[in-house]
């Protein structure tokens, strides 16, 4: 995910339409998919880097394609990992909001 793709993420979020892989706004998706199809993504990348080393360890694959693969998979993990930790963060705010 680069900073352009977070500014139109945001820009969908902000105009009430949560964006979908394909970049097209859905009309009221919950925060839980959204956290479920970032997660998919992780999935999906950590598998791609996964076969990918696998490939190149056969000898049918290049070293380029390789580090590719880990540096998206890394980009997704660090992303999801950031998510957690801002829901966790909020979570903890409302627990400590007087009743």
């Amino acid at each position: 995910m680069n900073s352009l793709m977070a500014a139109k993420a945001y820009s969908a979020i902000q105009d009430g339409a949560m964006p979908t892989a394909g970049g097209a706004p859905v009309g009221q998706s919950g925060f839980a998919d959204m956290l479920s199809s970032a997660m998919g993504n992780m999935t999906e990348s950590t598998r791609a880097a996964e076969t990918q080393m696998a490939s190149t360890v056969q000898g049918q694959g290049s070293l380029i394609d390789v580090v590719t693969a880990v540096s998206s998979a890394e980009a997704s993990l660090e992303t999801v990992m950031a998510v957690r930790d801002q829901v966790i963060q909020a979570y903890q705010e409302i627990m400590r909001m007087p009743i």
